[in-house]
C-alpha cells in the first residue's frame, strides 16, 4: 500500500463511502472503503485522554494514537522499549533512568522530550500542576510510588520512587502511562479528551458522538508507517446490531463476539480469533450496608448462582468458572489450590436463614454491554433467577455502559446492593490493589465500590507490590486470594477467553493478552 498522506478530500470521500455502506443491507451491497479499517466497538468512548479513562473499550482506540515510554511486546505482557530506547534501575529498585528516543514529535508538531514526560506525570500526580484540573485521573494509583520525575537533559528522564514498586514498568506500558502532548492539553484544556494528540501510528481526525471516531495514518511515525490509511471506530452498543453489521459488510472487524453468534462466523468469509488473557467477571457486593454487609449472605450468593450454567449455556463455553479475584492467566501468582464456590442452593438457603436474611431485597445493577462484560443482560437475568430461587428478592436496573460506570465507580452506597463488573488487567497487583483495599474505597479515589475492608488483605497487597523476589511476591498474592475468597466481597463468576471476528479481507491481525487492539500492521485487501 502506498504511504501517501491521507488528504482532507480523501477523508471526506472515505466518510461518504462509509456512511453509504453502513446501512444493514445485503452483504454484496455493503462494502467498507478500501484502505480503511472499520472496527465495531462495544460502546461510545468516554474520552480520548489516556490519563482520564479506565475502560478497555477506550484503550482499544488510545493504543493506536499514543505511545508510552515502554510497551508490551507483541503477544505477551513482557515490557519492551517504545519512546524510551533503554533504561536502568538502581540496585535498591527505587530509581529508574530512561533514555528517550530522539527526533519524535507529537501529532500537533510539538517536540517529544524529557520535559514533556515530566509534564505528563506531574499533571496526573501533582495537585498544584496548572493542568491537574483537566482530570480526574482515576488510575494515577498506578504511579502512587513516584516521588519525583526529573528531566536530566532533553533525552533523559529519572523517576525516583518512595519504595521499590514491582509493577512499575508494567504500569508504564498500560494506557495510563501513555504520553500526551502538553501543547495540546494547554490548547484544549478540559476538551483535550475530544482533541487528542500523541506520538502514535495514527493521528486523530474526527469524533462524532455515537457515530464514529476516525484516526488517520501518521506518515511520520517513528516505528514505521501503518498499513491502513485510516481506522474508523464505530460504537455499536447492541450486540445483535453489531453482529448484523459484521454480516452485512458494514464493519471489517468486531470485538467481543456474543457467544450465541459465534456459529454465524464459520466459513471462508470470516476469521474468528481467540486469545486468553487476564480477565475476571464478577459481581460487586455492597459490604457496607444492606444484606451483603453480612459475610454469610455474601457467601450465600456465591453458592446460589449456577456458574457452570452461565459459562456453558449463556456463554457457550467461552469462559471458565472463576475461583477468586486473580485470573489464572497470571499463572505465576495464581492460587490453583482454590476451588470455585460450588452450586449449592441448599447451603445458600441455610446461610440466609442463619443470617436472618430470608427474602432480602436486593437492587442489582446490570449493564447493556461494555469492556469484557460478555453477555451481561442474559447473565443478569439468569443470576436474578438463581438468587430468587434461594430466597432473595432481586430488582434489576439496567444502564448503558458509560452511565453504568458513572453509577458504579463512585460506590454503591445508597443506590444498589450488587453490580456486574469485569476487569482485564496487566499485573496481579492491579485489580486487588485498586478494588479490594480499604484505601481504595471510592472516596479515596479507588474502585472498591462495594467497600470491602480487611486489614490482613491490605497488608498482603502492600507487601506484594514492594517485594522484588518473584516467588515471595507470588506467595503473598496466593495468601490474599484465600482470604478474599472466604470473605466473598464479590461473587466470582467467570474468566473469559477474548475473541474477535474479521472479514477475510483483513490480514495480519491478532488479539493481545493485554486486550488492546494494535492495528498498525493490519492489512486490508
Amino acid at each position: 500500500m502506498a504511504n501517501s498522506s491521507f488528504t482532507r478530500r480523501g477523508f471526506g470521500v472515505l466518510i461518504a463511502a462509509l456512511m453509504a455502506s453502513s446501512a444493514l443491507v445485503a452483504p454484496a451491497a455493503a462494502q467498507t472503503p478500501p484502505g480503511v479499517l472499520v472496527v465495531g466497538q462495544i460502546a461510545e468512548p468516554q474520552a480520548l485522554d489516556p490519563h482520564a479513562v479506565t475502560a478497555v473499550n477506550d484503550f482499544r482506540i488510545l493504543m493506536n494514537v499514543y505511545d508510552g515510554l515502554v510497551r508490551y511486546a507483541s503477544g505477551t505482557l513482557e515490557v519492551e522499549p517504545a519512546l524510551a530506547e533503554a533504561w536502568e534501575i538502581s540496585e535498591d529498585g527505587t530509581v529508574y533512568t530512561f533514555t528517550l528516543r530522539e527526533g519524535v514529535t507529537f501529532h500537533d508538531g510539538s517536540a517529544f522530550d524529557a520535559d514533556a514526560v515530566v509534564w505528563n506525570f506531574e499533571r496526573m500526580l501533582n495537585e498544584d500542576h496548572p493542568y491537574h484540573g483537566t482530570g480526574p485521573f482515576p488510575l494515577s494509583f498506578f504511579f502512587s510510588a513516584v516521588e519525583t520525575v526529573e528531566a536530566l537533559d532533553a533525552s533523559t528522564v529519572r523517576f525516583t520512587l518512595n519504595e521499590p514498586y514491582a509493577p512499575f514498568l508494567s504500569n508504564l506500558a498500560y494506557p495510563t502511562g501513555l504520553i500526551v502532548s502538553p501543547a495540546a492539553v494547554m490548547d484544549h484544556g478540559d476538551d483535550f479528551g475530544r482533541n487528542p494528540s500523541g506520538t502514535g501510528p495514527f493521528r486523530f481526525a474526527e469524533w462524532r458522538s455515537n457515530e464514529r471516531v476516525v484516526v488517520t495514518r501518521n506518515d511520520a511515525y517513528w516505528d514505521g508507517v501503518a498499513a491502513p490509511e485510516a481506522v474508523i471506530f464505530r460504537p455499536i452498543t447492541d450486540a445483535n446490531t453489531r453482529v448484523a453489521e459484521m454480516l452485512s459488510g458494514g464493519i471489517d472487524m468486531m470485538v467481543e463476539v456474543p457467544p450465541v453468534a459465534l456459529s454465524q462466523f464459520q466459513g471462508d468469509a470470516y476469521d474468528l480469533v481467540e486469545q486468553a488473557g487476564p480477565h475476571v467477571w464478577f459481581l460487586i457486593l455492597n459490604a457496607k450496608e444492606g444484606p451483603f454487609a453480612d459475610k454469610r449472605v455474601r457467601q450465600a450468593a456465591n453458592y446460589a448462582i449456577n456458574k457452570a450454567a452461565l459459562v456453558n449455556d449463556v456463554l457457550e463455553g467461552t469462559a471458565e468458572i472463576a475461583a477468586g479475584p486473580t485470573p489464572p492467566a497470571f499463572a505465576w501468582a495464581y492460587n490453583d489450590a482454590l476451588e470455585p464456590y460450588p452450586y449449592d442452593p441448599e447451603r445458600a438457603r441455610a446461610l440466609l436463614a442463619e443470617a436472618g436474611a430470608d427474602g432480602a431485597s436486593v437492587t442489582f445493577y446490570v449493564t447493556e454491554g461494555g469492556s469484557g462484560m460478555l453477555d451481561p443482560i442474559p447473565m443478569g437475568t439468569a443470576i436474578q433467577a438463581d438468587l430468587a430461587a434461594v430466597g432473595f428478592d432481586v430488582t434489576i436496573e439496567t444502564y448503558e455502559w458509560n452511565t453504568f460506570l458513572g453509577r458504579v465507580n463512585p460506590g454503591l452506597e445508597g443506590k444498589a446492593d450488587m453490580a456486574q463488573m469485569a476487569w482485564m488487567t496487566n499485573d496481579p497487583d492491579t485489580l486487588p490493589f485498586l478494588a479490594l483495599r480499604t484505601d481504595a474505597w471510592p472516596e479515596a479515589g479507588g474502585f472498591n465500590s462495594g467497600y470491602y475492608s480487611n486489614p490482613e488483605v491490605d497488608a498482603l497487597l502492600e507487601a506484594a507490590r514492594v517485594e522484588t523476589d518473584v516467588d515471595e511476591r507470588a506467595r503473598l498474592y496466593r495468601e490474599m486470594q484465600v482470604i478474599v475468597q472466604e470473605d466473598a466481597p464479590w461473587v466470582f463468576v467467570a474468566n473469559w477467553k477474548q475473541n474477535a471476528v474479521t472479514s477475510s479481507a483483513v490480514e495480519n491481525f491478532q488479539l493481545e493478552p493485554s486486550f488492546f487492539l494494535l492495528l498498525k500492521d493490519v492489512v486490508k485487501n
